[in-house]
């Protein structure tokens, strides 16, 4: 019998998503006998404690019986429980120093780490996550940022809504301005930002055409791998080679910033991996981005005047193009920055169907299963001790 519990969030902001909706543990229930779903009290899930119970779920406090241990952000330490598996996005692949602590008493508490995050097909694209949901708000949040600045038109919040497809009645009768708008990536959170900007009536055009001509209405262009590196060389872009030796490479995105109006970042990045554009940049006279959606996130990442996450609550700061210190939005000598980390989190339900669906899909065989390769390569700890794929992180997660 796998033993399954959705563990309460505790981080803070709190987020509401789920691992699986009411209906989809029902279904589980009904479908497989030998798994059986436990649900932990919590009063800020997009999802009540109540339609959980009237699903057949139970809902309880001790989450000590079950072997498997499924939330959405990372865990803190006083919830960690001894000797368990767990399965969130523990944001520590990339040696977050926030996240550091956290780890380091998984180790100690002999626990398995399954992170989403590293959950991939053969390939090497992720298998699940909120990325598709964090494009769609990334992306509203960007035009709203823009809309405010601009004052040219006017978007509502998206939680506010609180459903996508209570989003899309908003875009009706919704003219928007001859722009330009620089769209980055080519995973979900890109495929959510190209939802967004269809559903609105931005008109994609070719990078020749972004970069030469003027138009009469509004525009996209959408700048995958090819479009944004070139080896220092060869001038060439290979893929392949572009993800095992970035630092051969050099961005060609500031070509692009003297035509744009908004940036709607969704690239993967690493510290290794060239950036946008650099801070000074922003100085010239030709940059002419005013809005930036880091939908990504990094801090001092791909887009380097991320100073730091917003909040839903306030999701907009100003970078001074002078002294590239923080300031209030929408002044006039600044560029606007939407960096939320949980976006998803504006349309949780929604959100959290699809990511569900993905986990039973693609995941949940295997855990029912005992293992695979998959969540082998996905494994960070297996009862303490860091699985080698991840032997980069040993000084990490050692002695504080």
């Amino acid at each position: 019998m796998l033993k399954i519990g959705l563990i309460r969030e505790g981080k803070v902001p709190c987020d509401s998503r789920v691992a699986l909706t009411p209906a989809q543990c029902k279904w589980l229930h009904k479908n497989f006998k030998d798994i059986r779903v436990t649900v932990q009290h919590s009063a800020s899930r997009c999802y009540s404690d109540k339609e959980y119970q009237l699903a057949g779920i139970p809902v309880q406090e001790d989450m000590s019986a079950c072997d498997v241990l499924m939330g959405i952000k990372e865990v803190p330490v006083s919830m960690l429980i001894d000797g368990k598996t767990y399965f969130f996005f523990s944001h520590t692949k990339k040696l977050q120093p926030y996240n550091r602590e956290m780890i380091h008493a998984m180790a100690e508490k002999k626990i398995t780490l399954i992170d989403y995050e590293c959950l991939e097909h053969e390939d090497g694209t992720r298998i699940i996550g909120f990325g598709f949901f964090a494009g769609i708000v990334g992306a509203h949040n960007g035009m709203m940022a823009f809309g405010n600045r601009t004052n040219l038109f006017h978007l509502q919040r998206v939680y506010e809504v609180n459903s996508f497809q209570k989003l899309i009645h908003t875009y009706f009768g919704l003219k928007v301005p001859v722009i330009k708008v620089a769209v980055t990536g080519s995973g979900r959170v890109a495929h959510g930002v190209l939802e967004i900007m269809n559903l609105l009536g931005i008109h994609e055009v070719e990078a020749e055409d972004y970069l030469q001509k003027k138009f009469t209405y509004p525009v996209y262009v959408h700048l995958k791998g090819g479009d944004l590196y070139a080896h220092k060389q060869t001038g060439l872009y290979n893929r392949n080679d572009f993800h095992l030796h970035p630092v051969n490479y050099r961005c060609k995105f500031i070509d692009y910033a003297g035509e744009t109006d908004i940036l709607l970042n969704g690239i993967y990045w690493n510290r290794d991996i060239p950036r946008l554009f650099e801070l000074a940049d922003m100085q010239a006279s030709n940059f002419s981005i005013t809005t930036i959606a880091d939908i990504t996130d990094d801090i001092h990442g791909s887009v380097p005047c991320n100073l730091g996450e917003s909040t839903i609550a306030e999701p907009v700061y100003g970078v001074d193009k002078n002294t590239f210190e923080r300031t209030a939005p929408y002044l006039p000598n600044s560029v606007d920055v939407m960096a939320v980390g949980n976006l998803p989190n504006e349309l949780p339900r929604d959100a959290s169907r699809y990511f569900g669906e993905q986990l039973i899909k693609f995941v949940l065989e295997d855990v029912r299963k005992g293992g695979s390769e998959t969540l082998n390569k996905a494994t960070i700890l297996r009862a303490g001790v860091l699985n080698s794929p991840y032997d980069y992180m040993r000084e990490y997660v050692g002695a504080l």
